[in-house]
């Protein structure tokens, strides 16, 4: 029997905050779907040349009284990244906080708007630890 990935969907309050964060990850649309009747948008976003491994926005219309919750029912999203000190840099640049800084070269997570959890793992080998991440301590949630 075959299985295949098919994607992550997430439900998020603010689908145009959603958008501009998994774009700072470097994740493009790939497809939008509208629906009237039900009262809801899916925004399909995916990394470049990777439309097979899409996250999908769920975005309620009339609002979801539920998010941002801090349930992690269904563990995080992870992404692996060319540079994770590098990414992390630009993140933060961005505003968005690093919940656990990427101390050892390999790993970090940070949250989306929706407080959905995003693993970020450096490709290949570790990087060399460098500052500030070295000293950075965890924050919140990861």
């Amino acid at each position: 029997m075959q299985i295949r990935y098919l994607h992550t969907m997430v439900r998020v309050l603010d689908l145009e905050a959603s958008i501009a964060f998994y774009r700072l990850l470097g994740l493009e649309e790939a497809r939008r779907y509208d629906n009237e009747s039900g009262r809801f948008t899916l925004v399909f976003m995916a990394p470049p040349g990777q439309s097979e491994c899409p996250v999908e926005l769920t975005w309620n219309w009339d609002g979801d009284k539920a998010l941002p919750s801090d349930s992690r029912h269904f563990g995080h999203l992870a992404y692996e990244v060319e540079d994770i000190h590098a990414m992390c840099a630009h993140l933060m640049a961005n505003g968005v906080t690093i919940n656990r800084p990427p101390r050892d070269g390999r790993m970090a997570f940070v949250r989306s708007p929706d407080n959905i959890s995003i693993e970020l793992l450096q490709s290949g080998r570790a990087l060399t630890p460098v500052e500030p991440w070295i000293s950075m301590p965890n924050t919140g949630h990861w």
